[in-house]
């Protein structure tokens, strides 16, 4: 029996065509689950899992619109019918459309709102029925360092963030007497197809490493990897918490702060 006790379980990945989670289905494939990759687009998702498993036995991919509640309805029931229902949701699907909050537009603000936060509440909903009628099931929220780090130019991003934050504490207290956990990833830096362009720039990479005590930038991987732990069995005490996955970046303000004759050496930056 796998460690993480995922195999044969049904886990359900929004956003399935990104990054992160591109690297979420992988992963929970891996530990023999079976996998739904949900995301917009007409053959998107199925393109994604067509990759894992091309007889589509134990990878499905479907159109879907998190922030269309009864599309988000329709692929539960397909899920249902498919599989017998969800064990694990990973919520991954998100938005970002840049812009300080004093001029942040109701367009946007409302975009962000309905797919970072609601979109996210409408897929737990559904599922958390099927994950209750199976004798409980796990959420994890793929959220943001700037729930809880201001982040310049995303200001709707980062209160959306914070909310879903939120939100999984909310969940966690509410739907444990049912047994279901819910818990927050949060990353920090993370080379994906999203943020590709930060990284053009060699100097730019460069810059944004040295930022961060483990010396690189984050990868999907490391981001799956968190939300295998919390979504198994070595996790069936832990609920309602949130784990930065940033290579200790929040953890290096005090460092951007002078401070005369406190300064590391160079050997010791250089480790």
């Amino acid at each position: 029996m796998s460690w993480l006790g995922l195999a044969g379980k049904c886990v359900v990945v929004t956003g399935g065509s990104g990054g992160i989670g591109r690297a979420c289905l992988a992963a929970f494939h891996r530990e023999g689950a079976r996998v739904v990759a949900l995301d917009r687009g007409v053959g998107v998702a199925q393109a994604v899992a067509s990759a894992l498993d091309p007889g589509g036995e134990t990878a499905l991919g479907l159109d879907c619109d998190i922030s269309d509640r009864e599309a988000v309805a329709e692929v539960a029931a397909t899920v249902a019918a498919r599989f017998g229902g969800a064990d694990v949701v990973v919520n991954n699907a998100g938005i970002l459309r840049p812009a300080p909050l004093e001029r942040v537009s109701e367009a946007d603000w409302g975009a962000m709102l309905r797919v970072n936060l609601t979109g996210s509440l409408w897929v737990a909903q559904a599922f958390a029925q099927q994950m209750a009628s199976r004798g409980g099931g796990a959420v994890v929220q793929i959220a943001s360092i700037s729930a809880s780090q201001p982040q310049p130019m995303s200001g709707a991003y980062s209160v959306s963030k914070a909310a879903v934050a939120m939100m999984v504490r909310q969940m966690a207290y509410e739907w444990g007497p049912r047994g279901i956990r819910a818990n927050t990833v949060s990353p920090g830096l993370v080379l994906t197809p999203m943020s590709d362009a930060f990284y053009a720039d060699p100097e730019v990479k460069r810059a944004r490493e040295a930022m961060v005590p483990a010396g690189r930038i984050g990868t999907p991987e490391d981001m799956a990897d968190a939300a295998l732990f919390l979504a198994s069995d070595r996790a069936r005490y832990i609920t309602g918490q949130e784990i930065v996955v940033d290579g200790g970046l929040s953890q290096s303000l005090m460092g951007l702060v002078p401070r005369p004759g406190y300064e590391p050496s160079r050997e010791q930056r250089q480790g």
